[in-house]
């Protein structure tokens, strides 16, 4: 893979390195007067979800700078470069000003009575025509939590719609469906104190560094712990770690097997934990038979000793964790693969300590509050569609009939687009999210939103998808607007406005209670609400008792303490709620223990051939987010990071008569794209490729392959089979 990288000396060099700090200079500058009349508004970043707390400074009514919150427990002060230029999206060009619905085939300004009338006439003549399965919602993981809340009830109970699901699935879906599975409810069971005080620290799949660059300095402060990568790449998390486990796309699975194997063989076992705390035992130690060494080496292309070395640091690890990221979730067996990752943790007995978790790290600022609040996958604080007994509670609290409540849930998100492709669903209302660029194979993609009668789109900027809708709704954005994000570690603070949204565009709240009560439904679904703090009042009470409580929760305190785990029950909860779940061993599943799974790895589905010899790999990159909708419209970022690109190793450049700077397409039996950066680095293995996910104009998902996790949905966007030529 190359020579060792030689990193800064000192853990302020790396820092200096990764372009986090607490001074907006060190990052891309901001305006940074300071004068008198400046007023600070303390919030949490809108982008990852780290949940840094940070505070906007606004001068005549304008954000015109940024700077980290000295007094948050996350990120203490710092930021990283997107975080330091985030101000900038406030004012970035293509923003949304008024709605706008197409008429004689061009989009046209409107006011929001027209656009309203416009998208629920059609949604109702939809609904009349073809029932409640004709029309679908697609959300985003960047709504305040009481926003999540307020649309599940008016998505499901409002308009009657049967599906409703959000982009969440396209990264979290396999966490979910893996901590369901093992723990018998959805919850990331460590906090990032952990990273601080384990032992052994095994990153799965999970790129620090460039994805959630915040939590980079809680390694930097554990010298002693010996750090593990998993990772095709070199990526800079790679080069901060004391191993690194370069394994072929895929051989996780038979990685964490041949671990699993060395530390039973090896006496490394909890077994008083184990006896007490789970089931599955016996089965998943006879499913290890066939994972020497030898085989793990050859199919993950790893030398034995290191496999060796990495499963005795975690085994013999006083406290060890194991977090993962976007690596492990998009994969056709992510959620069999999480399962492992539990597994390796209640095996050692690393669950519920302090430095010993299982951490899953999520995409987006506020993926954890649609999971619990949202009524997609479940509905909210967790209760399942199929348990009367959840019906029955929830329906008491809102006072509505049981038989309101849907028995089951709707469409996942590629469901929803197979659905809309068979003439199913003919209708779509798409919130905070882009799919022509982030959803895998997009000329189907394109195909199936073609062929709706009716595409509402919600958003804070024009994007590939507002330029397909058939009506827009202009949305406020971070900075914008009020209510809270719930963060990896459970951490729940508040989002503050700071400025008021451009023009005609308003809050996604206030667009949400404008739907109802053109539905007439707003007294019977939102009593007495008018503001995100009474759906946050009513939302508290709601999941009181349930895995996700709130119960002792309030604006104050969250205000007070800078962000509040949960569960934080009404009575008894410590003042910043609970850091680690399962302390007392007790797992939310029917007999109260753990499950153990065996999981056999499967081969590739679309493998290198004569055609298409390389195996894609896509990922993030720091100085963008997702589609780009705000970070391409920074100047400072967009110079940082101005295009696509594709690493090739110097052995295939050589093979395909590449040099670095070249322009090259990419291909695979999907599409292809044109005029990308060729880059050749010692940091990607011979026969694979990197391609960052962000770029439109370069859109790395004409190449990847539809494919999903049978259990979660969860596309498996990191192995296709690809070709590469000079341009």
């Amino acid at each position: 893979m190359g020579a060792p990288v030689k990193l800064p000396g000192s853990p302020g060099g790396v820092l200096d390195w990764l372009g986090l700090s607490k001074d907006a200079t060190a990052g891309p500058a901001p305006d940074t007067r300071s004068a008198p009349e400046t007023q600070w508004v303390r919030t949490t970043c809108g982008y990852c979800s780290v949940g840094c707390g940070m505070e906007i400074g606004v001068r005549d009514g304008l954000a015109v700078t940024v700077r980290g919150d000295d007094e948050h427990p996350v990120n203490r002060g710092r930021l990283c470069p997107k975080g330091l230029a985030e101000h900038r999206t406030i004012t970035a060009e293509g923003r949304l000003t008024s709605p706008l619905v197409t008429d004689s085939g061009q989009q046209v300004p409107a006011t929001w009575e027209r656009a309203l009338d416009t998208m629920l006439g059609g949604i109702t003549r939809l609904v009349d025509a073809h029932g409640p399965d004709a029309v679908a919602v697609l959300s985003t993981g960047q709504l305040v939590t009481e926003e999540f809340y307020a649309l599940g009830k008016l998505a499901r109970l409002g308009l009657g719609l049967a599906h409703h699901d959000g982009n969440t699935t396209l990264c979290m879906a396999s966490a979910v469906s893996g901590y369901k599975a093992t723990f018998g409810a959805d919850g990331p069971p460590g906090c990032y104190a952990d990273l601080e005080e384990a032992d052994c620290i095994l990153l799965v799949g999970a790129n620090l560094a460039d994805n959630h660059p915040l939590l980079v300095p809680r390694l930097l402060a554990n010298p002693n712990a010996t750090v593990i990568v998993v990772d095709p790449r070199v990526t800079k998390t790679a080069m901060l770690a004391d191993l690194h486990l370069a394994v072929r796309p895929r051989t996780d699975i038979t990685l964490l097997n041949g671990m699993l194997k060395v530390i039973i063989d090896e006496g490394l076992v909890d077994t008083d934990y184990v006896a007490a705390h789970t089931e599955g035992y016996d089965e998943l130690v006879a499913s290890l038979d066939g994972f020497s060494l030898d085989r793990v080496a050859a199919e993950c292309g790893v030398p034995s000793h290191d496999v060796r070395r990495a499963a005795l640091a975690f085994g013999r690890a006083p406290r060890a964790m194991a977090a993962w990221t976007m690596g492990v979730n998009h994969s056709v067996q992510g959620t069999q693969t999480v399962t492992l990752i539990n597994s390796l943790c209640l095996v050692t007995g690393n669950v519920g300590r302090p430095g010993a978790a299982p951490l899953s790290i999520t995409g987006q600022c506020n993926a954890m509050g649609t999971r619990e609040a949202g009524f997609t996958a479940s509905m909210p604080g967790y209760r399942k569609y199929d348990v009367a007994d959840d019906r029955a509670e929830l329906a008491q609290l809102w006072d509505i009939d049981e038989a309101d409540l849907p028995n089951q849930r709707g469409r996942a998100y590629p469901d929803i687009i197979d659905g809309i492709l068979d003439g199913t669903i003919r209708g779509l209302w798409v919130i905070g999210t882009n799919p022509p660029v982030s959803f895998p194979n997009r000329d189907r993609l394109e195909a199936a939103l073609a062929r709706l009668d009716l595409l509402v789109v919600q958003d804070g900027f024009h994007t590939p998808t507002t330029a397909l809708a058939h009506v827009v709704l202009p949305a406020a954005i971070w900075g914008e607007k009020d209510g809270t994000y719930t963060n990896s570690e459970r951490r729940v603070s508040r989002v503050r406005k700071a400025v008021d949204p451009p023009g005609l565009a308003r809050s996604d709240f206030d667009i949400f209670m404008a739907v109802a009560e053109h539905l007439g439904c707003s007294k019977r679904l939102f009593p007495n609400w008018e503001t995100p703090a009474d759906a946050f009042a009513e939302w508290a009470r709601v999941s009181a008792g349930r895995p996700c409580d709130y119960g002792g929760m309030s604006y104050q305190a969250l205000e007070s303490s800078g962000g509040v785990q949960w569960p934080c029950p009404a009575e008894g909860a410590q003042p910043g709620g609970t850091a680690r779940l399962y302390a007392d061993g007790v797992f939310r599943t029917q007999t109260g223990r753990a499950r153990l799974f065996p999981v056999a790895p499967a081969p590739i589905s679309e493998g290198p051939s004569a055609a298409f010899p390389l195996v894609l790999n896509t990922g993030r990159t720091v100085e963008h987010w997702h589609t780009r909708t705000k970070t391409g419209r920074v100047s400072v970022l967009e110079a940082l990071a101005p295009e696509a690109w594709v690493e090739v190793s110097p052995a295939d450049a050589r093979r395909l008569g590449l040099t670095a700077g070249d322009r090259a397409t990419v291909s695979s039996s999907r599409g292809s794209i044109d005029s990308v950066l060729v880059r050749v680095t010692a940091t990607i293995r011979e026969g694979e490729v990197f391609i960052p996910f962000h770029y439109d104009e370069a859109c790395v998902n004409r190449l990847t392959l539809d494919e999903f996790d049978p259990i979660s949905r969860e596309p498996n966007y990191k192995q296709c089979a690809v070709r590469v030529e000079r341009s």
